[in-house]
């Protein structure tokens, strides 16, 4: 198997812990370099991966030779950063958001397409444990023709809300429960939401403005489905729901986000092979025949990385298309624009 070698730009929270331990655990991968400029990312470096080179930009580190980057920089940097690898010729993991707006994610496939480099989003929550539990569900059939998802993911992270371009739990949050709704079951053909707009310093940021730190939104797919995605991190009780209503059953769980929480802190996937991705417990799926126990699937965002350096080596697609990316930020889009407007938007083909 030919190795693919990866850069990953960006040592913050994301690329330490949702991009770092899953790259070395995939097989096929080989961490090359990381872009770090602050002194402290350089000594966490340093204890972390004292043997993986550290460049001062994507420039030398292309330079030096990759196959493959993983942007995980800040939105507001994110866009020109993805447009110098492909024009390099290297394929691109783009972390979520995948762009601020749809302009821009239309550029960015354009320019992936003309050069004909894999290009994906870090939509690596396809691959939460409690999504692969309920996708199988849905594959075996119980729940019939599928009417009605709702998915409530709310964090105690006030201080984690991103400011800026590209920032807001609507970008954030936002990105990957649409991305996992879309996943199940198709494309989005409109779209309501309401926002939860708090000032700034209410959440103790030094700043002015406003900050999104909440969404309800509601998606009708072209399938018919109708999705209810809500999270906020400025309340006080951390949640985890999946809930999916079918003309034969309804599918219930609520789960810990085991894989992100273990990864928060500093663990990994070679620590615990047997247990690694489980929930503590699965789902019920409820009948005319009655309540049954649905076991926890297992799961890891190891997956993900492993299927794109497959499609490096052109082997396969990438886990998550451009097209998709490109979707997701139109929900997003039309969400904003249905939140001001108090009405339902459509949303333009991808």
């Amino acid at each position: 198997m030919d190795m693919v070698r990866i850069g990953l730009v960006g040592y913050g929270i994301g690329g330490r812990a949702f991009h770092r331990p899953f790259i070395l655990d995939a097989s096929g991968v080989e961490l090359v370099g990381v872009v770090a400029r602050s002194a402290d990312k350089r000594a966490q470096l340093a204890t972390d991966l004292p043997d993986v080179p550290v460049f001062d930009s994507l420039t030398a580190l292309i330079a030096a030779g990759v196959d493959a980057v993983v942007i995980t920089t800040p939105p507001s940097t994110r866009r020109d950063l993805v447009l110098e690898a492909v024009d390099a010729g290297i394929a691109v993991v783009a972390d979520k958001p995948f762009a601020p707006d749809p302009a821009t994610a239309r550029e960015i496939r354009a320019a992936a397409l003309e050069a004909g480099v894999p290009v994906a989003p870090f939509h690596n929550r396809r691959w939460d444990t409690d999504l692969v539990t309920l996708r199988g569900v849905l594959d075996g059939g119980a729940l019939g023709e599928v009417l009605r998802f709702e998915s409530r993911f709310d964090l105690v992270e006030r201080a984690g809300i991103a400011t800026g371009v590209g920032g807001g739990v609507l970008s954030d949050i936002g990105s990957h429960l649409v991305d996992q709704a879309v996943s199940l079951f198709g494309p989005i053909a409109s779209v309501w939401a309401s926002l939860d707009m708090r000032d700034a310093r209410s959440l103790g940021r030094d700043q002015d403005g406003q900050i999104d730190a909440g969404f309800t939104l509601e998606a009708t797919h072209r399938s018919g489905v109708v999705s209810r995605l809500t999270s906020n991190k400025a309340g006080f009780l951390a949640a985890r729901r999946l809930r999916v209503d079918g003309v034969d059953g309804t599918y219930e769980a609520s789960s810990t986000d085991v894989q992100a929480q273990a990864a928060v802190a500093g663990r990994s996937p070679a620590d615990d092979r047997a247990g690694w991705g489980v929930e503590p417990a699965g789902g019920t799926l409820t009948t005319e025949s009655g309540t049954a126990s649905v076991p926890s699937a297992q799961s890891s965002y190891t997956d993900y990385y492993e299927r794109f350096a497959r499609a490096v080596r052109g082997e396969g697609t990438v886990p998550v298309s451009v097209d998709d990316a490109v979707h997701v930020v139109e929900v997003l889009d039309a969400a904003r624009r249905a939140a001001e407007s108090g009405q339902v938007v459509e949303v333009p083909a991808a």
